[in-house]
């Protein structure tokens, strides 16, 4: 049995993904094969890889169920054509119930589809600044989470607004995650309040490097995305940071800089399960003393 060497390079590609596919697939491709030319063996593309759309109603007639995408053909090839490990970080499919999913895809450097993640938490909120998204009238969300396996470790799979539940991300470190993925299409404004403190607490306290490959600029249908696409290590350092422009980071990353870690601040080994115990209400009227 071959033992995985004791670093890899990582490339991460930042898009501004339209709203018709076939321009997006080929913006994709030109950037992943930047991104091995520049020596990445794990390469991650953003959320919404083929298609940024806000209009439900547009949706139906642009998406293929995953055997008959086109694109999935494509990325398919250009993995064993590139001998990478190609991490589409999401696809809008048409899903197996009818309605469309928020798909995550990763194929080894064989083009084999070794595992799928689709989003589970969906992104229904009402922005500070009049922006209203709903993700949940657009798709089905997931119900499992994904930990995949490459030559350097466990790959958490998640998927943008999963970000914001811990809970998700420490249930993936504990079942042997090394690694989680975030691809992202993150709005301006939550961007810049967020995107860096989520991303860096995720690492810290999971104990795991974090892949963010994000959207960025302003889209066709109208939407602004943040960009800033990050490589983190399990300290929180910041290994590579995109701007808001499409275009490709790569960093190389030290697996046993990951133990040392691990070793060093055990808190995944010192976990431990508790109850939640709630006092009683205060009496209405009562004194103090």
């Amino acid at each position: 049995m071959s033992v995985a060497p004791d670093k890899f390079r990582v490339g991460l590609v930042q898009m501004c993904s339209g709203r018709t596919v076939a321009p997006n697939i080929d913006a994709a491709c030109a950037l992943i094969r930047q991104a091995a030319g520049e020596g990445a063996q794990y390469i991650q593309t953003p959320e919404m890889t083929n298609i940024l759309e806000i209009d439900r109603t547009r949706l139906p007639d642009a998406l293929r169920p995953e055997a008959e995408d086109p694109a999935i053909l494509g990325f398919t090839e250009l993995a064993r054509e590139l001998g990478v490990w190609l991490h589409i970080g999401s696809l809008a499919l048409q899903g197996e119930a009818g309605k469309p999913v928020n798909r995550s895809l990763l194929f080894s450097p064989e083009g084999e589809i070794v595992a799928r993640y689709d989003k589970i938490h969906m992104f229904d909120v009402d922005l500070a600044n009049g922006e209203s998204y709903r993700e949940s009238a657009s798709y089905e969300p997931g119900k499992s989470a994904v930990l995949a396996q490459i030559p350097w470790g466990g790959l958490g799979m998640t998927i943008c607004y999963d970000l914001r539940f811990p809970h998700l991300h420490r249930t993936l470190a504990h079942g042997g995650a090394h690694f989680l993925a975030v691809p992202a299409a993150f709005t301006r404004p939550t961007g810049a309040a967020h995107w860096h403190t989520l991303l860096r607490a995720r690492a810290i306290e999971c104990q795991c490097y974090v892949f963010a490959a994000a959207q960025g600029g302003k889209h066709e249908d109208s939407r602004e995305t943040f960009g800033h696409s990050l490589i983190i290590s399990p300290w929180g350092e910041i290994l590579g940071e995109g701007g808001v422009d499409p275009g490709v980071i790569v960093a190389d990353i030290d697996l046993p800089r990951l133990e040392q870690i691990r070793q060093q601040v055990p808190s995944l080994r010192n976990d431990r399960p508790f109850d939640l115990v709630t006092s009683p209400p205060p009496r209405q009227g009562g004194a103090t003393t």
